[in-house]
């Protein structure tokens, strides 16, 4: 059985986080930099397996002091960790897509499960033919040894354990 190779797209794609700060409002931090692929053998992509990487130092809250504070060794660690990673497979399950695989952050690796909605597959304007998806899950960053916390005195933790990943990825069928 013959396999297609699909890439990111980076300039169509997005990888994102959302998490909870002082329990009350949500940050919402994005990986600038990242690629991946996919090793596809069949067309709605069951099987599919998916490779991808980001860069930590490309992480943006849109806060300078955040964005350091969250390279640093309290967090992802950068300069000993500078990227995390996921390598996994999708699975249709009759029109229900998951993404399951081992998530790597900070030299911890664990498997976490995904949930992915298969936008389809298209031709686009320049002949090149492009696939779509949107995938979301939730993981604990502390799982992953991102353990930095504190509680205002009032009580209220200042970052939540939970985290949001929201990712609209594109990919191009490669020739």
């Amino acid at each position: 059985m013959s396999t297609t190779k699909w890439i990111i797209d980076p300039t169509h794609s997005e990888v994102s986080f959302k998490v909870k700060h002082l329990v009350i409002s949500t940050v919402t931090g994005y990986f600038r930099k990242f690629e991946g692929a996919a090793e596809v053998a069949s067309e709605d992509f069951n099987g599919a397996t998916v490779a991808f990487t980001a860069d930590i130092d490309s992480i943006d809250t849109n806060q300078a002091d955040r964005d350091g504070h969250l390279k640093s060794a309290d967090f992802f660690d950068a300069g000993n960790f500078p990227k995390l990673s996921f390598e996994g497979k999708i699975a249709n399950n009759g029109g229900d897509y998951s993404l399951v695989g081992n998530l790597t952050m900070r030299g911890v690796t664990k498997e976490v499960e995904l949930d992915v909605t298969f936008g389809g597959v298209v031709a686009d304007p320049y002949g090149q033919t492009k696939a779509g998806f949107e995938i979301e899950g939730k993981v604990n960053r502390k799982d992953f040894g991102l353990a930095w916390s504190a509680i205002t005195e009032a009580g209220s933790v200042v970052v939540s354990d939970q985290v949001r990943l929201i990712l609209s990825v594109q990919l191009v069928k490669q020739a």
